[in-house]
């Protein structure tokens, strides 16, 4: 079998050696032009004019476009078409693209752009939650409510009770490649674009409806990105659509680069937030009732800002059966950059919520915080084998395969907690300056788009008369190792070795339609589909050869390379010859939608999630009560991916995406002073883990065990869940703070050194 083997990432060769080509890196044609945004330096007002004659005179440009000179649709939003490519009549936050240059080189183009002055008449900025609130800012006309039970009832009548209040900070992506995009115009109107994005069918239809053309006049190419991490699910929307315009209007091929300190100003984030949550719960630690408010701040546009915050409120259960909840969800608007998909999509701030609400039990009935999270798992069940019904999560999915309390279990076994637990103890008694912490948190996540029908995939699938295999999908590959998990999965569906299938750049005009690779259901889908599309072909193949043996299809095999008949065997190349011959199709499609799933976000009621995916975390940090610096010196994981497709690529899932989220709960902090500006907006202003900040101690175990629902192979996603993981860092800093006082103490996010310093003489009182 090609599939659960730990094979390298198809690129790595490449990546390691430079040979890895992205959009910046496409040979273009001399007269190429290259494009750049003059950005509005005010946060919110009336555009009264803009004097771009020193733009137009600059050396190198070629052309400057304002809101004026586009031909048709000014708009890059995935959603509700309020996303202007280039603000006409009022600006919204600084960085805000006002016009757009075409030079004949990249510095051209951005010293140009710099010469463009706005005038802008300076209104009232909306920047905080609070702002927002006061002025009643927001996207929809009041907040979402899901929940279920008498929740007065149960908190007033509830032996103890507790209420606080989390900031959760935003991230920025930091993908190494920054955004790019690159237009080629064709004969008759037609445009091809190159795009680094995750949704090329997006790019597609935003490009199109700038045009005034149909979606079959532009095709949309992504071999790879350097990085999403959602970033670049929307938010390449405005380079593609900057390039297609002016690409049209010139006849000349238009590439488009952000420089890191553009990037960073002009795109979103991932949503920060406020929770604010009041538990009533018994001595046992045991919720009995709870009411959590968030409150999302947006930014400037709708972008993806709903259902980020509907995944929000799907998550602020976690692993714990709430039996009385009600969830409350503000979606506000400010004058900031429009914050939109990252890694977790909503998941990680609701999930942020419960276990910070955990901790926070913990400390006040001085016990272990695990003994807390044990005594609210879920309980799992199956009513038809005679045991108690599953228990359902507060928007009434069945926790059918809650496997969390066996494999926390064996984490706290085979990271030795409970013995850690107690030297930190000793360690903390006896130590004045440096104090350490240790948490162990779970993760339960929820796999499938919770817009429903994104939940499809196609594929294209070529069989050569040579027996070479050709493949395309709509995933996107941005170094997560898709395209080599799809590939295993085509291989073994052929018998083949892995060097017979090609996976080519994801091409909207191959498989139409595509949903943008996100909600970590990239091998689900796509594997899904492109089983289908080899199948299909494989029977084909089968029926000629039982046909010309006089046996049945299902004799003939497909294994080590080879096609079997009985009395019989060919090379898969020479199977695929006599098929050829004998007039048969070796080109086949595939399409899959994922099953079960229905959800109506109005109710809050249904199945969004076609199954969960679990894991766990101990981490051990130190402090320094003096400066507030901080250290991860350990972290054990054991994370369910089901049964495998590729254990090695799994495995770096999991450790980026713990380190990632750490980062976003410990060093990476977003900042805008009082005028709207985003003041981390380079390296040097904004701190993403480097190497030395993981932990020296790095433990990652997959989980022996397989999906319950039917998947590719029974696998289960990774891109996602394993984020979370980092929640254990933040949780072990709570537990370091603890140490240091009696009173609680209240540690923000992120965790940086200064809110660890504060958290210390909160909890000294």
């Amino acid at each position: 079998m090609s599939v659960a083997k730990p094979l390298p990432h198809d690129a790595a060769t490449l990546h390691v050696t430079g040979a890895a080509r992205y959009v910046d890196d496409i040979p273009t044609p001399r007269n190429t032009l290259h494009l750049a945004f003059g950005l509005s330096d005010q946060a919110a007002g009336t555009l009264d004019g803009l004097d771009l004659d020193a733009v137009r005179a600059a050396p190198g440009v070629i052309a400057v476009l304002t809101a004026a000179d586009l031909p048709f649709d000014n708009d890059v939003s995935p959603s509700i078409h309020d996303e202007p490519l280039l603000a006409e009549g009022q600006v919204h936050y600084a960085g805000q693209p006002l016009f757009l240059v075409a030079a004949t080189s990249h510095l051209a183009a951005r010293h140009a752009a710099r010469r463009g002055k706005a005038q802008i008449t300076a209104a009232p900025t909306t920047l905080s939650v609070e702002d927002a609130l006061a002025q009643d800012s927001r996207f929809e006309d009041g907040p979402r409510i899901y929940g279920r039970g008498d929740v007065e009832a149960a908190l007033s009548s509830a032996r103890h009770r507790l209420s606080g209040q989390l900031h959760v900070g935003g991230q920025e992506h930091f993908y190494l490649e920054g955004q790019a995009a690159l237009a080629l115009p064709q004969e008759g109107g037609d445009m091809v674009v190159m795009s680094s994005t995750q949704h090329p069918t997006e790019i597609q239809h935003k490009v199109a409806e700038a045009l005034c053309q149909p979606m079959h006049s532009v095709r949309v190419e992504t071999r790879r990105m350097g990085g999403g991490f959602g970033g670049k699910e929307s938010q390449g929307n405005a380079l593609a659509v900057a390039c297609a315009v002016v690409a049209a209007a010139t006849g000349r091929p238009c590439r488009m680069r952000y420089d890191r300190d553009d990037d960073m100003v002009i795109t979103g984030k991932r949503h920060d937030f406020r929770i604010d949550y009041d538990v009533g719960f018994d001595e046992s630690g045991r919720i009995q009732g709870i009411d959590v408010t968030h409150y999302a701040r947006c930014g400037w546009a709708q972008d993806l800002s709903l259902p980020v915050a509907d995944r929000a409120m799907l998550h602020a259960d976690n692993a714990y059966f709430l039996p009385a909840v009600r969830i409350t969800s503000h979606r506000l608007r400010t004058n900031t950059q429009s914050a939109t998909a990252f890694r977790g999509f909503g998941g990680p701030q609701g999930m942020l919520g419960i276990e910070r609400v955990m901790d926070h039990i913990a400390m006040h009935l001085a016990r272990d915080p695990l003994e807390i999270r044990r005594v609210n798992f879920y309980r799992s069940g199956e009513s038809s084998s005679g045991q108690a019904a599953p228990q359902t999560t507060p928007y009434g999915q069945p926790v059918e395969d809650f496997i969390l309390p066996e494999m926390v279990a064996a984490l706290e076994r085979s990271s030795d907690y409970t013995a850690r637990r107690a030297a930190i103890a000793a360690w903390n008694t006896s130590q004045p300056v440096l104090k350490k912490g240790i948490a162990l948190t779970p993760v339960k996540f929820g796999i499938s788009f919770t817009l429903t029908h994104l939940n499809q995939a196609g594929a294209l699938v070529h069989v050569y008369q040579d027996g070479s295999i050709h493949l395309n999908h709509g995933g996107t590959e941005m170094g997560q190792g898709l395209f080599q998990k799809v590939a295993q999965v085509a291989a073994d569906r052929f018998g083949v070795d892995l060097a017979a299938v090609k996976i080519t750049a994801t091409d909207t005009g191959k498989v139409p339609n595509t949903s943008a690779t996100a909600a970590s259901s990239g091998s689900d889908l796509n594997g899904m589909a492109v089983k289908a599309a080899c199948d299909t072909i494989r029977d084909r193949m089968a029926d000629v050869l039982a046909e010309q043996h006089q046996c049945a299809a299902a004799d003939v095999r497909f294994e080590g390379g080879q096609v079997h008949v009985p009395q019989a065997s060919y090379s898969f190349a020479e199977a695929a010859q006599i098929t050829y011959l004998a007039r048969v199709s070796l080109s086949a499609t595939g399409f899959y939608k994922t099953p079960k799933v229905e959800w109506d976000r109005i109710k809050g009621q249904g199945r969004p999630f076609f199954y969960f995916a679990y894991g766990a975390a101990v981490t051990e940090v130190v402090i320094d009560t003096l400066t507030g610096e901080n250290r991860i010196l350990r972290a054990d994981i054991l994370h369910d991916v089901g049964a495998s497709l590729n254990p090695a690529l799994d495995i770096g899932q999991i450790e980026g995406g713990y380190v990632q989220g750490a980062g976003w709960l410990t060093t990476e902090e977003l900042f805008w002073d009082d005028a709207g500006h985003l003041r981390t907006h380079a390296p040097a202003t904004y701190k993403i883990p480097a190497c030395s900040d993981r932990p020296d101690i790095f433990n990652v175990s997959l989980w022996d065990g397989e999906n319950r629902e039917e998947t590719i192979y029974r696998s289960k996603a990774v891109g996602e869940p394993p984020l979370m993981l980092g929640i254990s860092a933040y949780s072990a800093l709570c537990n370091a703070v603890e140490a240091c006082g009696p009173h609680y103490a209240d540690l923000q996010t992120p965790a940086t050194a200064e809110a660890v310093l504060a958290a210390i003489a909160r909890a000294r009182g």
